[in-house]
């Protein structure tokens, strides 16, 4: 109530003012100090995006294939870029333009991981473009603020802001068809700045200009036809796209994925209602943990250390909480109907 009729007070005083109706000898309130404090905080706030925008954007370019396009960032002076890999999909040539103009550039992807959604290309001609610098992605906080930066439905240079609304997020992308899994992120970003279509592989910073992230999904939401999730996106951290990117740069391949797995290759069972029932075990890897374990091509994975495991995506994410060297408590449904419980040594997935 106090907030309406404030409210109203103040445009009351603005119309008299303009009818000149407050005389000279009439005392005008001066502002009170909490609104200038706030008056100067949101100032101080602009020029901080201001700043941020002007440092960071030089550092980000568009990344066009012949089937769409998304973002990427600068990684370093030989032109390493880093993105996703869901933007440069099975792309052979590439065309890179910077967010903030310019002629497009040829480049070339030097190595994908889509295991974990990222990847590295290399522009063809690197001159005056500027390496973004990566923040330590373990020190963020919820409530920090953030901008999203890229270009979303190909509006080069577009900027979003939001805050970290959690953190350590585990999640899974969209299954390909078959029923595999294209990536499942763990650590992830959540957070409320926008991140549209083409906003993929660009540079989620904080107000000290460093990349914390890179912006990747958005939650969707059933209700709305799958729609996005307003104010719900999803972030690689920074510490992961850095050291996937620095073993691609070194080696031209991710050499240590850091990612656990059983050794299989599966896909979602689906029962008579459509839903998934547990994962099958199409081919399993001859010295994987799975195979030393005992588990046979044809069996159903349904819980793994007593989560159920009723899609891949499912199984993704609880192996993304796991490490290799890890032993594990993994249920099965054999061809027969008949149920084992089998134990497993986790190995590390390779790229």
């Amino acid at each position: 109530m106090r907030m309406i009729v404030a409210g109203i007070a103040a445009t009351a005083l603005l119309i008299s003012g303009c009818t000149g109706s407050i005389s000279r000898s009439t005392p005008v309130p001066s502002p009170s100090p909490t609104a200038t404090a706030m008056t100067g905080s949101a100032h101080e706030l602009e020029t901080a995006y201001e700043r941020v925008i002007k440092n960071v954007l030089p550092s980000i370019v568009q990344i066009t294939t012949k089937v769409g396009l998304g973002s990427g960032i600068v990684y370093d002076t030989a032109g390493h870029v880093v993105t996703n890999a869901h933007v440069v999909g099975e792309a052979k040539e590439l065309e890179v333009t910077p967010a903030t103009g310019g002629p497009p550039r040829k480049a070339r992807v030097v190595a994908s991981f889509p295991a974990g959604d990222l990847a590295v290309i290399k522009v063809s001609d690197a001159s005056g473009l500027t390496p973004a610098k990566f923040a330590d992605s373990s020190k963020l906080r919820v409530g920090q603020i953030v901008l999203a930066m890229g270009n979303p439905l190909g509006y080069s240079g577009s900027v979003t802001n939001g805050i970290v609304s959690a953190l350590g997020r585990t999640i899974s992308e969209p299954q390909r068809e078959g029923g595999s899994s294209v990536a499942t992120i763990a650590n992830a970003i959540q957070t409320s700045a926008a991140i549209n279509p083409g906003n993929s592989g660009g540079a989620l910073v904080d107000l000290s200009g460093q990349v914390v992230g890179i912006p990747t999904l958005t939650a969707t939401d059933p209700e709305l036809g799958g729609g996005s999730a307003p104010g719900i996106g999803f972030a690689i951290p920074s510490n992961t796209a850095t050291d996937i990117a620095a073993q691609i740069v070194k080696d031209g391949k991710v050499t240590n994925t850091r990612k656990a797995a059983l050794g299989i290759v599966g896909r979602t069972v689906v029962g008579r209602d459509g839903s998934g029932i547990g994962v099958g075990v199409v081919r399993v890897s001859p010295d994987g943990g799975a195979a030393r374990a005992g588990i046979r091509e044809g069996d159903i994975i349904v819980s793994v250390n007593g989560t159920s495991t009723r899609t891949m995506s499912a199984l993704s994410e609880v192996l993304a909480e796991l490490k290799p060297g890890d032993q594990t408590k993994v249920e099965v449904v054999r061809a027969d109907g008949s149920t084992d419980t089998l134990t497993v040594t986790l190995i590390e997935l390779t790229a």
